[in-house]
């Protein structure tokens, strides 16, 4: 039997290729990686994604899909080992509430923390707590978002837990509170420290430095 063709165009900065690869990475799919650089888009980037333009695109068997949520659900519906959705509907739904959740409220508010001044950083940062407790109680008592094992909305999710905390490191504000989110400070710890997901990670000094230069370049006075 051929091997299939699968090729994802990403970047290794970008959390929206981490959790495609982790989807990848955990159904044991091979796949070429092709690395984007953002300033200066490919032709094959914009043959692809000719919508949106963006990163990550997913390239099986010459057929392209864009959107990492849309991706992750044709990876789990294409290969089956591993399950990524429960079975269960409600439970399949509940998944996909939480992805959707995080994508529309937890990440939109801590960036809003990384690249605000003053009242406005203050009141994005309230609103990024909120959400990340609100978060939280899609966990239930849980060990993960997918029960006893990562599924759907753990992968979706689980690159906040590294990012919000290079953010605080970068502008000096607590946005994860161990105290008052005990749950989700956990989950965050435990799932970036699964081996298959740890090995996917972007290095911490690398990604910290980029970050650092973005927010240098995104609150410049010129920018």
């Amino acid at each position: 039997m051929a091997e299939e063709s699968v090729k994802l165009l990403g970047n290794w900065a970008s959390p929206s290729t981490l959790r495609v690869k982790w989807a990848l990475k955990l159904k044991g799919i091979q796949y070429e990686c092709v690395e984007e650089d953002l300033s200066n888009k490919s032709a094959m980037l914009l043959q692809y994604n000719p919508v949106y333009k963006k990163i990550p695109v997913l390239v099986h068997e010459g057929k392209p899909l864009a959107e990492s949520l849309v991706i992750i659900e044709y990876i789990d519906e294409t290969w089956k080992q591993y399950p990524l959705l429960p079975e269960d509907p409600y439970e399949r739904a509940m998944a996909r509430f939480w992805a959707k959740f995080a994508d529309e409220n937890c990440a939109p508010a801590f960036l809003a923390t990384f690249l605000k001044n003053g009242e406005e950083q203050e009141k994005a940062a309230h609103e990024a707590r909120e959400n990340l407790k609100t978060l939280e109680s899609g966990l239930e008592g849980k060990c993960f978002f997918g029960g006893k094992s990562i599924g759907f909305a753990d992968i979706a999710i689980g690159w906040l837990g590294c990012w919000i905390r290079i953010v605080e490191e970068i502008v000096d504000i607590n946005l994860i509170d161990t105290k008052t989110m005990p749950q989700l400070t956990a989950w965050f710890d435990d799932f970036l420290e699964i081996p298959i997901i740890k090995e996917c990670m972007p290095d911490h000094d690398k990604l910290l430095e980029h970050n650092k230069n973005f927010h240098k370049v995104s609150t410049s006075p010129s920018s």
